[in-house]
């Protein structure tokens, strides 16, 4: 790999993790948004993620509807990963116990990097196992942290649910190399049609509850610019140009910020197991980063 292009995976690979600070603060406005039922509050940020994109389009001259000719196989993935996973995640929420159902999800990562091997001119090696295998753990002990972890046969619809989201998000994140050819711009597509989609799902199945005052307001508009808006813009443009590996270990980095975001803002405890969890994390992260700064 020349020096440039070791520069531009690099800098692809910084990008993507601008999505995983994003997704840190998730689960501090997702709770300063306690009117708004789940599928409502997720059409809501996706309606604005769409509306950011559609913005920046018009303000570099370009035309929106081309931002929507996108062929059915990358309609397929962007749809499939964006709605599908988060369709999932809040089905297996609502079968499940919510620790259970958040251990499962956060395989993800680790099945970032185990699928990292199937694409062309990736080679797996022990250490990027071994990082995202701390990085497992930590989150193991940090979501156990939270409660009394207990699996039980009767939940196993939410179990289920919960596997298929980790392995929705882990498929589309690696498939995206697949569709380098797609510009990250799609994603606003994408979006839209979540936001559609999430929209029927609420008319179905919620009760429309509005946010109750400016806070709430303002928190919804955070989570559909940063989380839920600008983080998927910033995960494509690395799974698809980025160190698909690295990405996947440093993943698990997310909710160790959110526990500590949590905690700067008065809603958590730094505990024992939250110091475990961060030693083990970014000790994982160090690791299976380690050809990457070799290479830088």
């Amino acid at each position: 790999m020349t020096v440039s292009a070791s520069s531009a995976r690099l800098r692809a690979t910084l990008i993507g993790t601008i999505a995983i600070w994003l997704w840190a603060a998730l689960a501090l406005f997702t709770t300063l948004t306690p009117s708004v039922p789940a599928l409502q509050l997720t059409a809501m940020t996706f309606s604005l993620s769409a509306l950011a994109a559609v913005i920046m389009w018009t303000i570099r001259g370009e035309g929106v509807l081309k931002h929507f000719r996108l062929a059915p196989a990358a309609w397929a993935l962007g749809v499939g990963g964006l709605f599908g996973y988060h369709a999932l995640y809040f089905l297996a929420l609502k079968l499940a116990p919510p620790l259970e159902a958040s251990l499962i999800n956060y395989l993800w990562p680790l099945l970032i990097v185990l699928f990292s091997a199937l694409l062309p001119g990736e080679r797996l090696r022990w250490f990027h196992l071994a990082g995202a295998g701390l990085g497992l753990a930590g989150t193991v002990i940090l979501i156990a942290g939270k409660g009394e972890l207990g699996f039980d046969w009767r939940y196993t619809a939410g179990y289920t649910a919960a596997f298929a989201c980790a392995f929705t998000w882990s498929i589309y994140s690696v498939l995206s190399r697949r569709f380098a050819a797609v510009p990250t711009d799609a994603v606003g597509a994408f979006c839209a049609a979540t936001a559609l989609l999430s929209w029927i799902g609420h008319f179905m199945f919620e009760t429309t509850s509005w946010p109750a005052d400016i806070q709430e307001w303002a928190a919804v508009v955070a989570l559909g610019l940063g989380p839920v808006g600008l983080a998927f813009f910033c995960w494509d443009h690395g799974m698809k140009r980025g160190d698909v590996r690295a990405l996947g270990t440093m993943a698990y980095a997310a909710p160790l910020l959110s526990t500590l975001l949590l905690i700067v803002f008065g809603q958590g405890a730094l505990t024992l197991p939250v110091i475990l969890a961060c030693a083990l994390i970014i000790g994982g992260a160090v690791l299976g980063t380690a050809d990457l700064r070799r290479s830088r």
